[in-house]
C-alpha cells in the first residue's frame, strides 16, 4: 500500500464540518490502496462549546492510536498567552491585547519554532525519521500545515499535496490590510512546490489560481457520508409540530432577518399554528436568541438554537424534522446542502431573487474577477427535485402555507428526491486516492 501522512488539525473528536474531511480519507483510504497515518491535536472536549478549539490537551505525549483504518498520532496542545486570557478573563477582556498577540502568534509561527500548531510539525518529524512515507498531505486550514508540509517534504524528499478546504487568501478580507498581503506572499511561496492541489470545488480552484499558479489540481467535493445516512429512517418525521432546521455558517449576505421577519409575520397570522424552527451549530446562535427575543416575538417560543454536536448526533436529529433551510451560496455550493440531499427531506431554498437579499450579495458578496454560473445550488436541487427554490420573501409566506397544510394533512413533508447517489462522500474519497496513487507514482519515475 501507499503510505500518506496526513497533517489535520480539525479531526475528531472535535465537532467541525472541517475534521469530517480528513476523517473520511482516515476511514476509506484502505480501501483504495492507501494506508493514512494522521498527525492531529488532542481534543478534550472538555467545554461542549467554541471553547474546546483553545483547551489543553490531555497529556504532554504524543499519543497513538490504531485501528482497522490506519494510525493516528494525537500530539499535545498548549494554549498560547492569548488563549490563556481568553479562557480565564472570557471575551470581554483584553480583546486588543488577545487579537495582538493572536496576530503576531499566526505571523511568527511561519518563521520561528513556535506556536500552537508546532505540535504537529514535531511528530510528523519524528514520525518520518523513523518510518518511511510515499505522500504527504496537509489539509487547512490552519494553512500553517501548509508550510510545514513543504518543510517536510523538502527534508525528507517526499511529495506533498495541499487540500484546501477554502481559500487561503479569503476573498472576503480586506485586500488593503496587511495580514491579507501577507498570507498572498507566503501562500504563493509555500504552495508552488506542492507536487498537487486539491479542493472542494472549481470556486475555491478559482481562488486558488489568483494566488498559486499551477495546474495540477484535484477537485473532490466533501459529499455525504452513506454509511450514517444508511442507519436513518427516511419516513421518520416529526407529525405533531412542523418542524424545519439550518445547519452551518450564516454569512453576512445571508437574509437571516428577511426570513425571520417573513416568518415572524407568518407565526403572527395564526398563533395557533404548531411550528418550530431549529438552529444548530451556527456562528449566530446568541444573535439569534436575541433577535428573536428583541425583534421578533412571534418566534420567541418556536426557534431552538443548539450548539454543535457531532456528525452523526446531528444527521439523526435532522432526520426527525420535516423541511431544512438554505440560504443561497451563489457562485458555490456549499457544505451542509449534501448532507441535506441524503436526508431527503425537503430543501427550502432563499432566496432566487429578492430585492432585500440582492442588496445584500451587492454589499458583502464582494468577488472579482469570477465570471461563473450563480446558479449551483438550484441547478442541483432542480435535477435532483430535492426542493423548493424559493423566489422572496412574498412567496415565502405563501410556501410556508403550503407545506404547513400538507404536514397537516399527512403529518409530514414529502421529498421525492432522485440521482442523489452521485454525491456520495466515498466517490470523492475513491477520486482523490487515485489522484493521490499518481503524485506517488510521478515522484518514483522523476
Amino acid at each position: 500500500m501507499i503510505k500518506v501522512l496526513i497533517l489535520a488539525y480539525d479531526f475528531p473528536p472535535y465537532v467541525s464540518v472541517g475534521g469530517l474531511r480528513p476523517f473520511h480519507w482516515y476511514k476509506n483510504f484502505r480501501k483504495f490502496g492507501l494506508d493514512p497515518v494522521v498527525v492531529t491535536r488532542q481534543w478534550g472536549n472538555t467545554y461542549g462549546s467554541a471553547l474546546d478549539y483553545i483547551a489543553p490537551g490531555y497529556s504532554d505525549k504524543v499519543i497513538v492510536e490504531e485501528t482497522e483504518w490506519g494510525k493516528v498520532l494525537y500530539t499535545p496542545y498548549h494554549p498560547n498567552l492569548s488563549n490563556r486570557l481568553f479562557l480565564k478573563y472570557g471575551d470581554a477582556r483584553y480583546r486588543k491585547l488577545r487579537k495582538f498577540l493572536s496576530g503576531v502568534n499566526e505571523i511568527m509561527q511561519y518563521f520561528l519554532p513556535k506556536g500552537t500548531k508546532q505540535e504537529l510539525y514535531k511528530a510528523s518529524f519524528n514520525y518520518l525519521k523513523k518510518n518511511e512515507i510515499d505522500v504527504i498531505i496537509a489539509t487547512g486550514e490552519p494553512f500553517v500545515l501548509f508550510h510545514y508540509a513543504k518543510r517536510l517534504s523538502k527534508r525528507f524528499e517526499v511529495p506533498w499535496v495541499a487540500d484546501y478546504r477554502d481559500p487561503w487568501s479569503n476573498p472576503w478580507k480586506k485586500k488593503s490590510g496587511l495580514y491579507f498581503k501577507f498570507n498572498q506572499l507566503v501562500e504563493k511561496k509555500t504552495v508552488v512546490p506542492a507536487s498537487m492541489i486539491s479542493t472542494v470545488s472549481t470556486f475555491v480552484e478559482h481562488q486558488i489560481r489568483q494566488q498559486v499558479p499551477m495546474g495540477t489540481f484535484c477537485i473532490a467535493p466533501n459529499g455525504y457520508d452513506e454509511e450514517v445516512l444508511a442507519n436513518l429512517d427516511a419516513s421518520k418525521q416529526n407529525a405533531e409540530v412542523f418542524q424545519m432546521a439550518f445547519v452551518g455558517t450564516i454569512y453576512d449576505w445571508h437574509p437571516l432577518e428577511i426570513v425571520l421577519t417573513t416568518l415572524n409575520d407568518w407565526a403572527a397570522s395564526n398563533p395557533q399554528r404548531k411550528f418550530e424552527l431549529h438552529f444548530y451549530g451556527t456562528n449566530r446562535n446568541e444573535e439569534i436568541r436575541q433577535s428573536t427575543t428583541e425583534h421578533f416575538p412571534s418566534l420567541k417560543a418556536v426557534v431552538k438554537v443548539h450548539p454543535k454536536v457531532s456528525n452523526q448526533s446531528l444527521l439523526e436529529r435532522l432526520s426527525e424534522h420535516n423541511a431544512l433551510l438554505l440560504f443561497n451560496y451563489y457562485a458555490f455550493m456549499g457544505t451542509k446542502i449534501y448532507d441535506y440531499l441524503a436526508l431527503k427531506r425537503k430543501i427550502i431554498f432563499c432566496f432566487s431573487n429578492d430585492p432585500g437579499a440582492q442588496l445584500l450579495k451587492e454589499k458583502h458578496y464582494l468577488l472579482e474577477n469570477y465570471e461563473a454560473p450563480e446558479t449551483l445550488q438550484e441547478d442541483l436541487i432542480r435535477a435532483t427535485n430535492s426542493g423548493i427554490i424559493v423566489e422572496n420573501a412574498a412567496r415565502l409566506l405563501e410556501t410556508m402555507n403550503d407545506l404547513y397544510e400538507e404536514h397537516q394533512q399527512t403529518g409530514q413533508i414529502a421529498c421525492k428526491s432522485s440521482g442523489i447517489e452521485a454525491f456520495s462522500r466515498i466517490l470523492q474519497v475513491e477520486q482523490l486516492a487515485e489522484a493521490i496513487k499518481q503524485v506517488a507514482h510521478n515522484s518514483k519515475i522523476a
